[in-house]
Parts: C-alpha cells; structure tokens; sequence
C-alpha cells in the first residue's frame, strides 16, 4: 500500500489493482484510529469515518489535487506504483 501523501497526521494510500471491493477510484484514509475511503475525484465517503476536521482537510485536499490523484489511480489500476503528492500546507 503505497503512502501517496501525508499531512497534519494523516496518512493518504492508494492501493495497487484495488478495484474490486468499490468499484471507484479511491483513496484511503489513516489517521491515529480512524480509517476511511474516499472517491476521487470528489471526495465522497465510501466507507467508514474521520473526525470532522481531518475529513474537511482530506476533502479539501482532494479537490486541490484531482487531476494528480486521477493519474495516480490510472497507474495503481494497471498495477504501476502511484506517484507521491504534495501535502496540504
């Protein structure tokens, strides 16, 4: 599961040929306890739950870099490894 980016403790992946469980692209959620999913390029809640403030920042920073993430999807779904993205700042 690569990390694609990390900020304010939050940890962003993207896993390799993952496209069977959602059937969306998407991105996963770490932070201390919590995990989630989240579509791309929008930012929608599949599954599971953040604290509010990290799911704003999350959302936030999806909407920042949606065409990277797209990329980013396109390789990990035909089992290339993701490229790292910057962080919120």
């Amino acid at each position: 599961m690569p990390t694609i980016s990390m900020f304010y403790g939050i940890l962003v992946a993207m896993y390799v040929l993952d496209t069977d469980k959602h059937h969306h692209p998407h991105i996963h959620i770490r932070y201390n306890d919590f995990k989630a999913v989240l579509r791309i390029p929008d930012g929608e809640l599949l599954e599971g739950e953040l604290p509010g403030r990290q799911m704003k920042l999350v959302q936030a920073w999806v909407e920042l870099h949606q065409d990277e993430l797209m990329a980013d999807w396109h390789l990990a779904s035909t089992g290339q490894t993701p490229f790292k993205i910057d962080p919120l700042r």
